[in-house]
């Protein structure tokens, strides 16, 4: 993917629900060394579960600290992305994924060895601990998941 200015694209119906489109403007520098935003899209959707689910790695990164020159980081994004190889964690590195979780879903309880944080967006879901704890969790609520056992459901209709 070239990494030059893009007119940004929003497709709503890529998503597993009615979310809004999700924007990404990744910024970079022009031959000027001017700030400049060198990709505005929506990201690439992928469904799971008959369509209930969508995911979208918006950014990631694979060392820290993060190697900005020559747009190193966005190429090598973009080849895991590419290649399939991006899972729920990137070693010594970080992931921005949104998560398009469908009505009634329940997700598996795991454990992902990373720091993870959770913004919801729109809508609900429960963030269930391997205690049983439970915590509803509304539009603008963070979760700040340190590698703990937990599981996502969304026991709603929407």
């Amino acid at each position: 993917m070239a990494h030059t200015n893009l007119k940004a694209v929003y497709h709503n119906d890529t998503l597993a629900t009615d979310l809004p489109p999700i924007r990404r403007f990744i910024t970079g520098h022009d031959k000027n060394r001017d700030a400049t935003v060198t990709r505005a899209d929506e990201g690439q959707w992928t469904h799971y579960d008959s369509g209930l689910i969508a995911l979208n790695v918006l950014y990631s990164t694979s060392e820290s600290p993060t190697d900005l020159n020559q747009d190193k980081d966005l190429t090598t994004h973009d080849k895991l992305i590419d290649n399939g190889m991006l899972g729920l964690v990137n070693a010594n590195g970080s992931v921005l994924r949104i998560v398009d979780f469908g009505p009634g879903l329940s997700g598996r309880m795991h454990r992902t060895q990373s720091l993870d944080y959770g913004i919801i967006l729109e809508g609900e879901v429960d963030m269930v601990l391997d205690n049983g704890e439970t915590h509803r969790m509304r539009r603008g609520d963070v979760a700040i998941q340190r590698a703990t056992i937990h599981q996502w459901v969304n026991p709603t209709d929407k």
